[in-house]
């Protein structure tokens, strides 16, 4: 198919994915002056003694912004906030569908982080999270680190922790397939952007060590005394620290690497050929290989297979194991907001791999299948609710609910928001 065209037919057709709709029935002129003035007077002197009363009375407990400077679309690259609108568009019809969230998309015309930052706490009070989406590296990770330090609400970064997270899920199964240990295992990541930069962190809280790790970027692994150190250390501090602990036996060949290895984790430059097979021959017995670029991957699964490697997933769907952060996110935040998190933490984004490695071993975990596919919408809930009930145990929600509650409740939004989507022509 011609996805291309089809793409843009839609578009044109739409003029857009999303829209507004009240969700209150006005069937009469008393209905405005309750809805409206005088009567929301009512509902604003309330929340101006309690302003935690908003996510009560308001929509805001139940959205969130989308925000972008559309400065790495899509692997389209900086093509600037206006080309980036269609993509934030998506994004946020999924949360809607899979989630039961109302995203709205807000391309700002900044590059500035610190002027996107402020831009962000000043929108603070409108929303109930914030999706920072397609920011170039590395200023994405201070853009993340400075507005989870100051805001009170969940700030996410989907390139970073949703996909992390996916990463993480598909890890677990594949490594219990395989039968090794998590922290007994080394780790090859090719390539040295958001994605694998925020994995490695994630995988580090769930307890693989640093030291395991050796990270390859466009002049070869990172390891102490490499000639750009100083400068690395200079502009990207969180590829620094991965410098400094990783690569405990501090290979300097791209080929050492690979020996040895157990896991692959590519998020680099879309393929055919950016791995050549014969480094994948070089890892143990039994490898699992992520090759996550779009659209196409690293290296073909056939072709990792031949090369020895067991599990392999990618970031496709029409292959197996699509390594996909949009079984993530969508869940995440419906977890997050029902529970009114001020945050979310690794271990929320943890328990969220957790769940959906546990969904997909009561379905049957193979060599093809590690990880639910998106069209299994079931999950979303459970995921919803493993999240929530975490924001609750470590103190960050403002509301204590039940998992059974989070549950319910998640499952019920999401099957509203499928069953709307599905009534549309």
């Amino acid at each position: 198919m011609d996805y291309d065209k089809l793409a843009i037919g839609v578009s044109s057709k739409y003029k857009g994915k999303i829209q507004i709709l009240p969700k209150v029935p006005i069937r009469s002129l008393e209905d405005f002056a309750v809805l409206y003035t005088p009567g929301v007077a009512a509902v604003s002197k309330e929340i101006s003694k309690n302003p935690d009363l908003s996510f009560q009375y308001t929509y805001r407990w139940n959205s969130i912004a989308v925000i972008t400077d559309g400065t790495r679309v899509l692997g389209l690259g900086n093509i600037g906030p206006e080309a980036a609108m269609p993509v934030m568009e998506g994004k946020a019809l999924l949360f809607k569908y899979l989630g039961g969230v109302d995203a709205i998309p807000l391309p700002i015309g900044t590059k500035d982080p610190d002027k996107i930052i402020e831009t962000v706490k000043i929108l603070e009070p409108a929303f109930g999270g914030i999706n920072l989406e397609d920011i170039e590296s590395p200023k994405c990770f201070y853009i993340l680190d400075k507005l989870r330090e100051e805001l009170h609400i969940p700030v996410w970064h989907d390139d970073q922790q949703g996909t992390a997270g996916a990463t993480l899920a598909g890890l677990i199964s594949a490594l219990e397939i395989v039968g090794k240990s998590p922290t007994k295992i080394k780790i090859v990541f090719y390539g040295v952007g958001a994605a694998n930069i925020a994995t490695a962190r994630l995988l580090k809280s769930y307890g693989i060590p640093y030291s395991n790790m050796v990270l390859i970027d466009t002049k070869g692994p990172l390891y102490r005394g490499r000639e750009d150190e100083e400068e690395i250390k200079n502009t990207n501090p969180w590829k620094y620290e991965l410098l400094k602990e990783s690569n405990k036996d501090n290979v300097t060949t791209v080929e050492k690497a690979f020996e040895g290895a157990d896991v692959l984790i590519a998020a680099s430059k879309p393929g055919p050929h950016t791995i050549d097979p014969k480094l994948t021959s070089k890892m143990n017995k039994d490898a699992i290989v992520f090759a996550l670029a779009n659209p196409i991957p690293e290296i073909w699964p056939d072709e990792a297979k031949k090369a020895g490697a067991r599990i392999v997933g990618t970031g496709r769907s029409d292959l197996p194991n699509q390594i996909n952060n949009s079984l993530i996110f969508p869940a995440v935040f419906r977890g997050a907001l029902d529970v009114r998190a001020k945050t979310i933490t690794d271990d929320m984004v943890i328990a969220a791999a957790r769940e959906l490695s546990a969904f997909a071993r009561e379905k049957g975990l193979s060599e093809d299948y590690i990880i639910p596919k998106m069209t299994e919408w079931e999950v979303y809930p459970r995921v919803a609710a493993a999240v929530g009930i975490k924001a609750v145990q470590q103190g960050i929600a403002r509301v204590n609910l039940s998992y059974e509650e989070i549950y319910n409740n998640a499952r019920q939004m999401i099957e509203n928001a499928r069953k709307l989507l599905a009534s549309l022509t």
